[in-house]
Protein backbone atom coordinates (compact mmCIF):
# COMPACT_ATOMS: atom_id res chain seq x y z
CA UNK A 1 0.00 0.00 0.00
CA UNK A 2 1.70 3.58 -0.97
CA UNK A 3 2.61 5.62 2.21
CA UNK A 4 1.64 9.03 2.57
CA UNK A 5 5.30 10.57 1.38
CA UNK A 6 4.14 13.16 -0.45
CA UNK A 7 3.53 16.43 2.07
CA UNK A 8 1.90 18.51 -0.52
CA UNK A 9 -0.26 15.85 -1.26
CA UNK A 10 -1.26 15.28 2.28
CA UNK A 11 -1.64 18.85 3.40
CA UNK A 12 -4.15 19.29 0.00
CA UNK A 13 -6.17 16.78 1.48
CA UNK A 14 -6.44 18.41 4.67
CA UNK A 15 -6.78 22.11 3.45
CA UNK A 16 -10.09 20.52 1.63
CA UNK A 17 -11.62 19.97 4.51
CA UNK A 18 -13.38 22.73 6.16
CA UNK A 19 -12.55 22.63 9.85
CA UNK A 20 -13.43 26.02 11.09
CA UNK A 21 -13.00 25.75 14.48
CA UNK A 22 -14.93 23.95 16.99
CA UNK A 23 -15.72 21.64 13.42
CA UNK A 24 -13.49 18.52 12.49
CA UNK A 25 -14.72 19.20 9.00
CA UNK A 26 -13.45 15.69 8.10
CA UNK A 27 -9.74 16.85 8.67
CA UNK A 28 -9.22 14.41 11.47
CA UNK A 29 -10.52 11.52 9.56
CA UNK A 30 -9.17 12.11 6.51
CA UNK A 31 -5.74 12.27 9.24
CA UNK A 32 -6.23 8.68 10.23
CA UNK A 33 -7.04 7.25 6.42
CA UNK A 34 -3.53 8.32 5.81
CA UNK A 35 -1.95 7.31 9.59
CA UNK A 36 -3.60 3.79 9.83
CA UNK A 37 -1.51 2.15 6.57
CA UNK A 38 1.23 2.84 8.39
CA UNK A 39 0.30 1.08 11.32
CA UNK A 40 -1.04 3.99 13.80
CA UNK A 41 -3.44 2.94 16.67
CA UNK A 42 -5.55 5.96 16.44
CA UNK A 43 -8.31 6.96 18.49
CA UNK A 44 -10.52 10.15 18.38
CA UNK A 45 -12.10 11.18 21.83
CA UNK A 46 -14.36 13.87 21.89
CA UNK A 47 -14.11 16.48 25.08
CA UNK A 48 -16.98 18.86 26.78
CA UNK A 49 -17.37 21.33 29.13
CA UNK A 50 -20.34 23.39 30.16
CA UNK A 51 -20.67 26.17 27.65
CA UNK A 52 -18.30 25.17 25.59
CA UNK A 53 -18.62 23.62 22.60
CA UNK A 54 -17.56 19.49 22.01
CA UNK A 55 -14.49 19.09 20.33
CA UNK A 56 -13.22 16.00 18.40
CA UNK A 57 -9.61 14.92 18.73
CA UNK A 58 -6.74 12.74 17.73
CA UNK A 59 -3.88 10.57 19.16
CA UNK A 60 -2.28 7.93 16.89
CA UNK A 61 0.59 5.74 18.14
CA UNK A 62 2.83 3.91 16.28
CA UNK A 63 5.87 1.54 18.18
CA UNK A 64 6.70 -0.19 21.25
CA UNK A 65 8.90 0.66 24.56
CA UNK A 66 11.75 2.92 24.18
CA UNK A 67 12.58 6.28 23.56
CA UNK A 68 8.73 8.18 22.78
CA UNK A 69 8.68 11.62 20.45
CA UNK A 70 5.33 12.86 20.24
CA UNK A 71 4.16 15.68 17.50
CA UNK A 72 1.21 17.97 18.71
CA UNK A 73 -0.65 20.04 16.15
CA UNK A 74 -3.79 21.13 15.51
CA UNK A 75 -6.41 20.62 12.08
CA UNK A 76 -8.81 23.45 13.53
CA UNK A 77 -8.22 26.66 11.88
CA UNK A 78 -9.64 30.09 11.86
CA UNK A 79 -12.70 31.73 9.38
CA UNK A 80 -11.44 32.67 5.89
CA UNK A 81 -13.25 35.78 6.41
CA UNK A 82 -14.35 37.37 3.55
CA UNK A 83 -13.89 34.50 0.83
CA UNK A 84 -14.21 36.37 -2.65
CA UNK A 85 -11.48 38.38 -1.43
CA UNK A 86 -9.38 34.87 -1.59
CA UNK A 87 -7.14 34.86 -5.10
CA UNK A 88 -8.16 31.18 -4.97
CA UNK A 89 -10.89 29.87 -3.12
CA UNK A 90 -9.48 29.40 0.98
CA UNK A 91 -10.35 25.32 0.79
CA UNK A 92 -9.69 24.81 -2.53
CA UNK A 93 -5.35 23.39 -2.01
CA UNK A 94 -5.12 25.76 -5.64
CA UNK A 95 -1.51 25.79 -6.30
CA UNK A 96 0.28 28.68 -8.49
CA UNK A 97 3.38 29.49 -8.88
CA UNK A 98 5.05 26.74 -6.56
CA UNK A 99 2.70 27.79 -3.46
CA UNK A 100 -0.49 25.95 -2.08
CA UNK A 101 -3.12 28.20 -0.95
CA UNK A 102 -5.72 27.95 1.59
CA UNK A 103 -6.92 28.16 5.34
CA UNK A 104 -4.29 26.16 7.41
CA UNK A 105 -1.65 26.15 4.91
CA UNK A 106 1.10 27.51 7.46
CA UNK A 107 -1.27 27.44 10.15
CA UNK A 108 -0.63 24.74 11.12
CA UNK A 109 -2.30 21.25 8.75
CA UNK A 110 0.84 22.46 6.93
CA UNK A 111 3.24 20.99 9.65
CA UNK A 112 0.80 18.00 10.56
CA UNK A 113 1.19 17.33 6.39
CA UNK A 114 4.77 17.34 6.88
CA UNK A 115 5.22 15.29 9.88
CA UNK A 116 2.71 12.74 8.11
CA UNK A 117 5.06 12.36 5.25
CA UNK A 118 8.33 12.28 7.23
CA UNK A 119 7.14 9.17 9.25
CA UNK A 120 5.92 7.83 5.83
CA UNK A 121 9.66 8.32 4.25
CA UNK A 122 11.11 6.99 7.43
CA UNK A 123 8.87 3.70 7.34
CA UNK A 124 9.55 3.02 3.73
CA UNK A 125 13.23 3.49 3.73
CA UNK A 126 13.48 0.67 6.23
CA UNK A 127 13.85 3.01 8.74
CA UNK A 128 14.73 1.44 12.28
CA UNK A 129 12.34 2.83 15.25
CA UNK A 130 13.20 1.39 18.37
CA UNK A 131 10.78 3.16 20.52
CA UNK A 132 7.54 5.22 19.53
CA UNK A 133 6.52 8.20 17.95
CA UNK A 134 2.89 9.53 18.48
CA UNK A 135 0.82 12.41 17.18
CA UNK A 136 -1.20 14.42 19.65
CA UNK A 137 -3.70 16.42 17.26
CA UNK A 138 -6.73 18.80 18.66
CA UNK A 139 -9.60 20.36 16.75
CA UNK A 140 -9.87 23.31 19.84
CA UNK A 141 -6.16 25.29 19.38
CA UNK A 142 -8.20 28.18 17.42
CA UNK A 143 -10.93 27.84 19.99
CA UNK A 144 -11.21 28.35 23.67
CA UNK A 145 -8.41 25.75 24.25
CA UNK A 146 -10.21 24.16 26.87
CA UNK A 147 -11.50 20.60 25.45
CA UNK A 148 -8.53 20.05 23.08
CA UNK A 149 -4.77 19.63 24.04
CA UNK A 150 -5.12 19.97 27.72
CA UNK A 151 -7.65 16.66 28.12
CA UNK A 152 -6.17 15.19 25.53
CA UNK A 153 -2.69 15.00 27.46
CA UNK A 154 -4.99 14.14 30.28
CA UNK A 155 -6.91 11.37 28.96
CA UNK A 156 -3.49 9.63 27.55
CA UNK A 157 -1.11 9.62 30.14
CA UNK A 158 -4.09 7.95 32.47
CA UNK A 159 -4.19 5.63 29.95
CA UNK A 160 -0.23 5.13 30.71
CA UNK A 161 1.25 7.03 27.54
CA UNK A 162 4.20 9.09 28.63
CA UNK A 163 6.91 11.25 26.47
CA UNK A 164 10.01 11.95 26.24
CA UNK A 165 10.02 15.06 24.09
CA UNK A 166 8.08 16.39 22.00
CA UNK A 167 7.66 18.63 18.81
CA UNK A 168 4.74 21.26 18.23
CA UNK A 169 4.36 21.88 14.69
CA UNK A 170 3.17 25.35 14.55
CA UNK A 171 4.90 28.13 12.03
CA UNK A 172 8.03 29.15 14.10
CA UNK A 173 10.12 30.86 11.23
CA UNK A 174 9.37 34.40 10.58
CA UNK A 175 11.15 35.28 7.26
CA UNK A 176 12.52 31.48 5.44
CA UNK A 177 12.81 28.31 6.75
CA UNK A 178 15.36 27.47 9.36
CA UNK A 179 15.09 31.11 11.28
CA UNK A 180 13.57 29.87 14.37
CA UNK A 181 13.14 27.38 17.06
CA UNK A 182 10.74 28.43 19.79
CA UNK A 183 12.09 27.15 23.12
CA UNK A 184 9.58 28.30 25.66
CA UNK A 185 6.85 31.09 25.39
CA UNK A 186 5.76 33.88 27.90
CA UNK A 187 3.29 33.73 29.89
CA UNK A 188 -0.15 35.85 29.52
CA UNK A 189 -2.80 37.36 31.92
CA UNK A 190 -5.60 39.29 31.04
CA UNK A 191 -8.22 41.57 33.08
CA UNK A 192 -11.26 44.09 32.88
CA UNK A 193 -11.00 47.25 35.57
CA UNK A 194 -14.47 48.56 36.04
CA UNK A 195 -14.49 52.32 37.71
CA UNK A 196 -18.41 53.49 38.17
CA UNK A 197 -19.50 56.54 38.60
CA UNK A 198 -22.74 58.78 38.40
CA UNK A 199 -24.20 59.93 35.39
CA UNK A 200 -25.31 63.35 34.67
CA UNK A 201 -25.48 65.90 32.13
CA UNK A 202 -21.91 67.14 30.83
CA UNK A 203 -22.89 71.29 31.41
CA UNK A 204 -23.34 70.15 35.15
CA UNK A 205 -20.55 67.85 36.47
CA UNK A 206 -21.30 69.16 40.08
CA UNK A 207 -23.93 66.83 39.95
CA UNK A 208 -22.46 63.76 38.26
CA UNK A 209 -19.48 61.39 39.13
CA UNK A 210 -17.52 61.55 35.57
CA UNK A 211 -15.31 57.58 35.94
CA UNK A 212 -13.00 58.56 32.69
CA UNK A 213 -10.79 60.23 34.53
CA UNK A 214 -10.14 57.63 37.38
CA UNK A 215 -10.10 54.98 34.74
CA UNK A 216 -7.18 56.88 33.04
CA UNK A 217 -5.52 57.13 35.80
CA UNK A 218 -5.74 53.55 36.87
CA UNK A 219 -4.54 52.68 33.21
CA UNK A 220 -1.70 55.16 33.65
CA UNK A 221 -0.13 52.94 36.85
CA UNK A 222 -0.36 49.70 34.59
CA UNK A 223 1.26 51.48 31.99
CA UNK A 224 4.14 52.97 33.96
CA UNK A 225 6.91 52.53 35.78
CA UNK A 226 8.15 48.94 33.24
CA UNK A 227 7.42 45.81 35.36
CA UNK A 228 11.27 44.67 34.03
CA UNK A 229 13.57 44.53 31.82
CA UNK A 230 13.70 41.34 30.15
CA UNK A 231 15.62 38.42 30.97
CA UNK A 232 18.76 36.26 29.02
CA UNK A 233 15.64 34.07 27.73
CA UNK A 234 12.66 36.11 27.42
CA UNK A 235 11.91 39.86 26.42
CA UNK A 236 10.49 42.36 29.15
CA UNK A 237 6.69 42.02 30.31
CA UNK A 238 4.62 43.65 28.28
CA UNK A 239 1.25 45.26 29.56
CA UNK A 240 -1.03 46.27 26.17
CA UNK A 241 -4.74 48.06 27.18
CA UNK A 242 -6.48 46.39 24.33
CA UNK A 243 -10.15 48.73 24.76
CA UNK A 244 -11.67 51.26 27.15
CA UNK A 245 -14.88 51.57 26.94
CA UNK A 246 -18.09 53.10 28.51
CA UNK A 247 -20.95 52.48 26.47
CA UNK A 248 -21.51 56.01 26.02
CA UNK A 249 -22.60 57.49 22.28
CA UNK A 250 -23.89 61.20 23.56
CA UNK A 251 -21.13 64.02 23.44
CA UNK A 252 -23.32 65.44 26.23
CA UNK A 253 -23.58 62.81 28.69
CA UNK A 254 -21.15 62.13 31.57
CA UNK A 255 -21.50 58.45 31.54
CA UNK A 256 -21.99 56.36 34.74
CA UNK A 257 -19.06 53.73 34.03
CA UNK A 258 -16.43 53.50 32.44
CA UNK A 259 -14.08 50.33 31.65
CA UNK A 260 -10.23 49.34 30.22
CA UNK A 261 -9.24 45.36 29.54
CA UNK A 262 -5.45 44.82 29.53
CA UNK A 263 -3.39 41.71 28.63
CA UNK A 264 0.01 41.02 29.76
CA UNK A 265 2.55 39.08 28.31
CA UNK A 266 5.04 37.80 30.81
CA UNK A 267 7.97 36.89 31.46
CA UNK A 268 10.01 34.14 33.78
CA UNK A 269 10.51 37.44 35.88
CA UNK A 270 7.07 36.75 36.94
CA UNK A 271 4.43 34.04 37.88
CA UNK A 272 0.71 34.37 37.35
CA UNK A 273 0.39 34.97 40.65
CA UNK A 274 2.68 37.49 41.79
CA UNK A 275 2.03 39.48 38.48
CA UNK A 276 -1.46 39.43 39.60
CA UNK A 277 -0.51 40.51 42.87
CA UNK A 278 1.81 43.27 41.28
CA UNK A 279 -1.36 44.78 39.13
CA UNK A 280 -3.68 44.86 42.19
CA UNK A 281 -1.54 46.94 44.36
CA UNK A 282 -0.20 49.37 41.60
CA UNK A 283 -4.40 50.01 41.08
CA UNK A 284 -4.89 50.32 44.79
CA UNK A 285 -2.01 52.65 44.73
CA UNK A 286 -3.30 54.92 41.96
CA UNK A 287 -6.72 54.82 43.52
CA UNK A 288 -5.80 55.77 46.97
CA UNK A 289 -3.73 58.67 45.42
CA UNK A 290 -5.63 60.17 42.89
CA UNK A 291 -7.32 63.31 42.55
CA UNK A 292 -9.81 61.81 40.48
CA UNK A 293 -13.32 62.47 42.32
CA UNK A 294 -14.65 64.89 43.63
CA UNK A 295 -13.11 66.29 47.38
CA UNK A 296 -10.16 63.53 46.65
CA UNK A 297 -11.89 60.88 47.40
CA UNK A 298 -10.67 57.37 45.95
CA UNK A 299 -11.08 55.96 42.86
CA UNK A 300 -13.53 53.00 43.66
CA UNK A 301 -12.74 50.63 41.09
CA UNK A 302 -13.36 46.83 40.01
CA UNK A 303 -10.96 43.79 38.73
CA UNK A 304 -11.55 41.09 36.72
CA UNK A 305 -9.26 38.86 35.91
CA UNK A 306 -10.61 36.33 32.73
CA UNK A 307 -9.82 32.79 31.04
CA UNK A 308 -7.02 31.23 32.72
CA UNK A 309 -3.65 32.17 32.85
CA UNK A 310 -0.94 31.28 30.13
CA UNK A 311 2.75 30.06 32.54
CA UNK A 312 5.37 31.29 31.22
CA UNK A 313 7.80 28.43 30.44
CA UNK A 314 11.25 27.54 29.23
CA UNK A 315 12.66 23.96 27.56
CA UNK A 316 16.27 23.28 28.60
CA UNK A 317 16.25 19.85 27.18
CA UNK A 318 19.46 20.19 24.99
CA UNK A 319 19.22 16.81 23.31
CA UNK A 320 15.97 17.79 21.71
CA UNK A 321 17.15 21.39 20.75
CA UNK A 322 20.67 19.89 19.62
CA UNK A 323 18.95 17.15 17.24
CA UNK A 324 16.36 20.05 15.57
CA UNK A 325 19.00 22.77 15.61
CA UNK A 326 21.38 19.75 13.55
CA UNK A 327 18.69 18.84 11.27
CA UNK A 328 17.55 22.51 10.67
CA UNK A 329 21.36 23.32 9.66
CA UNK A 330 21.87 20.38 7.57
CA UNK A 331 18.91 20.72 5.37
CA UNK A 332 18.78 24.77 5.22
CA UNK A 333 22.03 25.81 5.72
CA UNK A 334 20.64 28.25 8.84
CA UNK A 335 21.50 28.62 12.35
CA UNK A 336 17.90 28.95 14.59
CA UNK A 337 17.51 31.24 17.09
CA UNK A 338 16.38 29.86 20.00
CA UNK A 339 13.75 32.42 20.86
CA UNK A 340 10.64 32.51 23.18
CA UNK A 341 8.86 35.38 21.35
CA UNK A 342 5.12 35.74 19.89
CA UNK A 343 1.95 34.50 21.49
CA UNK A 344 1.01 31.11 23.45
CA UNK A 345 0.69 27.82 22.01
CA UNK A 346 -0.60 24.22 23.04
CA UNK A 347 3.16 23.91 23.97
CA UNK A 348 1.70 25.68 27.44
CA UNK A 349 0.01 22.12 28.51
CA UNK A 350 2.81 20.02 26.70
CA UNK A 351 5.62 20.89 29.13
CA UNK A 352 4.16 19.09 32.12
CA UNK A 353 4.68 16.20 30.80
CA UNK A 354 8.12 16.27 28.68
CA UNK A 355 10.46 18.94 27.60
CA UNK A 356 8.71 20.49 24.10
CA UNK A 357 10.06 22.54 21.55
CA UNK A 358 8.15 24.44 18.78
CA UNK A 359 9.25 24.48 14.87
CA UNK A 360 7.25 24.75 11.80
CA UNK A 361 6.80 26.28 8.73
CA UNK A 362 6.88 30.44 7.44
CA UNK A 363 4.11 32.24 9.45
CA UNK A 364 4.37 35.29 7.43
CA UNK A 365 0.78 34.32 5.97
CA UNK A 366 -0.68 32.78 9.22
CA UNK A 367 -4.14 34.27 9.64
CA UNK A 368 -4.40 36.35 6.63
CA UNK A 369 -6.46 36.44 3.20
CA UNK A 370 -4.51 34.35 0.56
CA UNK A 371 -2.45 32.09 3.38
CA UNK A 372 -0.05 29.96 1.54
CA UNK A 373 3.17 27.85 2.06
CA UNK A 374 5.87 27.28 -0.47
CA UNK A 375 5.87 23.70 -2.12
CA UNK A 376 9.78 23.72 -1.45
CA UNK A 377 9.09 24.81 2.60
CA UNK A 378 6.23 21.81 2.88
CA UNK A 379 9.89 19.88 1.36
CA UNK A 380 12.72 20.96 3.34
CA UNK A 381 10.34 20.83 6.83
CA UNK A 382 9.46 17.46 5.85
CA UNK A 383 13.13 16.29 5.23
CA UNK A 384 13.79 18.18 8.73
CA UNK A 385 11.41 16.04 10.60
CA UNK A 386 12.75 13.44 9.00
CA UNK A 387 16.28 13.39 10.14
CA UNK A 388 14.97 14.53 13.70
CA UNK A 389 13.29 11.18 13.39
CA UNK A 390 16.89 9.35 12.19
CA UNK A 391 18.30 10.97 14.99
CA UNK A 392 16.08 10.29 17.88
CA UNK A 393 15.36 6.60 17.08
CA UNK A 394 19.10 6.22 15.94
CA UNK A 395 20.48 7.72 19.02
Amino acid sequence: MRLPTDPAENLATLIRCPSVTPAEGGALAALEAMLAPMGFSVERPVFSEAGTPDVENLYARLGGTGPHLMFAGHTDVVPPGDEAAWRHAPFSAAVEDGEMFGRGAVDMKGGIACFVAAVARHLDAGGAMPGAVSLLITGDEEGPSINGTDKLLKWAADRGESWDGAIVGEPTNPGVMGDMIKIGRRGSISGVVTVRGVQGHSAYPHLADNPLPGIVTLAQALLSPPFDAGTSDFQPTNLEITSIDTGNPAVNVIPAKATFAFNVRFNDTWTADSLKAEIAKRLADAASSAQARPEGQPVQFDLVWRDRPSPVFLTRDNRLVELLTGAIQTETGQTPELSTSGGTSDARFIKDYCPVVEFGLVGKTMHTVDERVALTDLEALTRIYRRVLESWFGD
